[in-house]
């Protein structure tokens, strides 16, 4: 595939839209929460919702009834425009790029409130042609609506053909923010045997070799998406993307939601949908550092202000790499205690 010079990577796409931007602006997103727009009841706690979470995404796409796609898209306006988001990220996920909805979404929300929007999340992205085309479109409404800054693009996978796609997806464009996994549309596409949305199966399993006395053998339960999660964070890594854990369907298991959360963050995500007010907690708990592994980080910056040579903390070795290890930590810990005044006095910052 041929491929644009970096010159060219980062030029505007049409005549004046923003530049796009070199690297990506450092926000604090632990969580992205779902709200339904069109429901008039959920609009009115918006405002007290944006100080609760990292970011507010307005979706257009699943969930929403057909017969409501208007109104939802009318809501998202209207609940944009009233609150004030301060520090929380506005999101939306627009309809799927061959649905009769996407156009109509991209032109309203640019027009009315595409100053205040931060990320445009884009569904069932297949590879790189489809970010292109969104790409130019976004522009195209920048410069008609000479917007201050670029509007990002978060991809979702859940086809084959886009965790086939991943890495071209992830280099598409400056303008790209990460990406999600998307499980229950992806299973589908792989023809998964699976209802569940995210999480393990209890048939998706190792168990272990017949002992001599023929008595009981251990069993432990697999994760179904370890493959295409770790696919997803290696391409977002590799080109400076935020990849995300996606939804966690069944709100009553709030253990295994935890979990499945927890897997991702040490797995390299920097967050996870919630859907339910209930996985906020889980969120914020998960994807801020634990404040003990914050404090031996600190040690080891400490020990190697400049990262070099070796030292011994509590006799085990830290070089060069731990020190990298320890300066993840310590700056996401800055981030969250920037927003969590509890989380700040625990790290002791």
């Amino acid at each position: 595939m041929t491929t644009k010079t970096p010159r060219q990577f980062f030029r505007p796409l049409a005549i004046g839209a923003p530049e796009p931007y070199r690297e990506l602006p450092l926000r604090l997103e632990r969580m992205i929460h779902f709200v339904p727009p069109h429901l008039e009841k959920v609009r009115a706690k918006v405002p007290e919702l944006a100080g609760q979470v990292d970011i507010v995404l307005g979706n257009l796409e699943d969930a929403i009834p057909v017969e409501a796609k208007q109104a939802a898209r009318d809501g998202f306006i209207e609940l944009a425009k009233a609150t004030d988001f301060g520090a929380t990220g506005l999101w939306t996920r627009v309809n799927a790029l061959n649905s009769p909805w996407f156009l109509d979404d991209i032109a309203a929300i640019m027009a009315e409130i595409g100053g205040k929007l931060d990320v445009v999340m884009v569904p069932k992205v297949e590879g790189p042609w489809d970010i292109h085309y969104v790409d130019q479109l976004l522009a195209q409404y920048e410069a008609r609506h000479a917007l201050p800054k670029p509007v990002l693009i978060h991809a979702i996978l859940e086809t084959a053909e886009g965790v086939k796609n991943v890495d071209a997806i992830a280099t598409a464009s400056p303008r790209m923010h990460g990406m999600s996994l998307g499980p229950a549309d992806l299973a589908a596409s792989r023809a998964m045997k699976t209802t569940r949305v995210g999480g393990g199966h209890p048939e998706y399993k190792v168990i272990a070799d017949p002992s001599p006395d023929g008595g009981p053998r251990a069993i432990a339960q697999q994760d179904l998406w370890h493959y295409t999660l770790a696919k997803m964070v290696d391409a977002c890594a590799s080109a400076g993307l935020k990849p995300f854990y996606g939804p966690f369907g069944d709100f009553s298991d709030g253990a295994a939601c935890e979990a499945q959360f927890r897997n991702a963050f040490l797995l390299g995500c920097a967050g996870a949908w919630t859907l339910h007010p209930s996985q906020i907690e889980i969120a914020k708990r998960v994807f801020s550092p634990d404040p003990d592994e914050v404090a031996f980080a600190g040690r080891i910056l400490e020990a190697m202000p400049d990262g070099s040579g070796a030292v011994m903390i509590d006799g085990k070795m830290q070089d060069d790499a731990t020190w990298k290890q320890a300066k993840v930590i310590v700056d996401l810990a800055r981030q969250v205690a920037a927003r969590d005044p509890a989380l700040a006095a625990r790290y002791g910052f």
